[in-house]
């Protein structure tokens, strides 16, 4: 079994713990017990932070498209090895179950063998000049990059905040949630036992508005990365504002699901009842607003209920659990407020609606239908094991809804119509768009929203670029 480990920060190539700092405990949330103390970062570990992100960038922006290769690709192995050992960490410290974690660090595998393969094709280009003259296009490493990572993906989130920057050429100071460090701790430690340099990545804890203040205050940080909350979100590019970063905010979302009478209401009901409670659906592009035409409504009402309520919840290191705890005790609660206020408002609760057992942070899958759009949980993101399922009379009413809110992180439709699936490719208002499916990621495709959602994109070619600056030179 494996236990879970000490826990410090990387500085400089130096573990740092204790030493009289502050400490942010480490909850299970299967238990609700503490099984770690995170030292917390002081302002003069923050300000070595910064000027070994400074030397790492000198160093890294010169290293070779094979030596960054090779990085990326040793440490895919090392997370290859080391899968079982960082899943259960990543089980311990957020909730989800054992296989969702094993497919985390299967993530993390495919992005980063995705990036070794890229950092050869960063292309610039010859423009075409009069005879005697040449005017070339480059992409160069933009600097150190602060990258912040939430805990509802605690391998994968650290993951794509290492792989971009250091596939192109930049050092990054990771400040990962305190909620999950020894999952972002781990990954980080494949990248150096790969050889990465050490000055070229760290990873820092702290009290986080203390931590971005002061990492987006310094002019050595040129870029900041962010996954989190629209709130957050727009507090952080207010203080990038002052340095003028480059930043790449992938932000919150409230993803609709269009059901359409002609889908395979069956497929629809067993992909989308799984998509939803993974992860307790606590997931950023977690399908939330079932807009669904009036012919199949009820059939479709019933038949989520009906598989909602067979789901297994528990430990998510126990054999056969579908569903884990919720990551901390602050989303029970949030649960409890959005549910309660909704049925206050006439929605109809069919399942779920409350916590399960008295240790950890459980709660029962849950369904509600007929919601008034006034209501919290058709407004604010809820980030749980809830669903709202509405009847709508059709395709224009359905875009109308999915389109009613400013984020746009993902959307799903279920239609068997190709026309249909043209039209909402084109009017629905997303940065990714599953039609008949679920599957909106990969590591050759970018991730990222519009509207409040956020901006720029991570994985893919794109993710690279975010972390590039072009240049133009002209030579007579």
């Amino acid at each position: 079994m494996t236990q879970y480990p000490a826990l410090y920060m990387i500085i400089d190539g130096e573990r740092i713990s204790g030493g009289g700092r502050r400490t942010h405990p480490v909850v299970n949330p299967a238990t609700g017990e503490t099984i770690g103390e995170l030292p917390m970062a002081e302002a003069a570990d923050l300000d070595r932070a910064l000027e070994t992100a400074a030397k790492g960038f000198r160093i890294w922006r010169d290293s070779t498209p094979q030596q960054r290769a090779a990085v990326l690709q040793g440490a895919a192995r090392l997370m290859l090895e080391r899968q079982e050992d960082l899943a259960r960490v990543a089980v311990m410290e957020e909730g989800k179950t054992l296989p969702e974690a094993r497919i985390e660090v299967m993530m993390n595998v495919g992005l980063f063998n995705f990036y070794a393969g890229e950092v050869f094709r960063l292309y610039g280009r010859t423009l075409v000049r009069p005879a005697g003259q040449r005017s070339t296009v480059t992409h160069e490493p933009v600097g150190p990059v602060a990258a912040f990572a939430p805990w509802n993906f605690p391998l994968g989130n650290p993951g794509r905040k290492l792989g971009a920057p250091i596939a192109a050429g930049c050092s990054v100071i990771l400040k990962a949630a305190e909620e999950t460090p020894a999952s972002a701790l781990g990954v980080l430690q494949c990248l150096l036992d790969a050889g990465l340099p050490k000055e070229v990545a760290q990873a820092v804890f702290g009290v986080p508005d203390e931590v971005s203040r002061h990492l987006l205050g310094s002019p050595i940080i040129r870029k900041l990365s962010f996954t989190g909350s629209t709130v957050i979100g727009k507090h952080l590019m207010r203080l990038s504002a002052d340095n003028m970063l480059r930043t790449t905010m992938e932000l919150g979302g409230h993803g609709p699901v269009m059901v359409f009478g002609d889908a395979d209401i069956d497929k629809a009901l067993d992909t989308m009842v799984a998509s939803k409670y993974r992860n307790a659906g606590q997931v950023c592009v977690s399908p939330t607003r079932f807009i669904v035409e009036e012919n199949v409504f009820e059939r479709f009402r019933d038949g989520f209920v009906e598989r909602a309520a067979r789901i297994k919840v528990g430990n998510g290191l126990e054999d056969g659990v579908q569903m884990g705890p919720m990551a901390n005790a602050r989303r029970p609660e949030a649960m409890d407020r959005l549910i309660g206020d909704a049925k206050a408002r006439g929605a109809k609760l069919h399942t779920g609606g409350e916590r399960i057992g008295n240790a950890g942070f459980f709660y029962a899958p849950s369904v509600l239908s007929e919601v008034p759009l006034d209501a919290a949980i058709m407004n604010e993101e809820p980030f749980g094991p809830v669903v709202m399922i509405n009847p709508y009379g059709g395709e224009e009413a359905m875009i109308a809804e999915a389109n009613r809110l400013p984020y746009g992180l993902a959307a799903y439709a279920w239609t068997d119509s190709a026309a249909r699936q043209k039209r909402l490719a084109r009017e629905v208002e997303t940065g990714m768009l599953g039609l008949n499916t679920t599957m909106i990621g990969g590591a050759d495709s970018p991730f990222g929203g519009v509207k409040w959602s956020g901006h720029g994109a991570e994985d893919g070619p794109e993710g690279v670029m975010a972390c590039l600056v072009t240049k133009a030179v002209h030579e007579a």
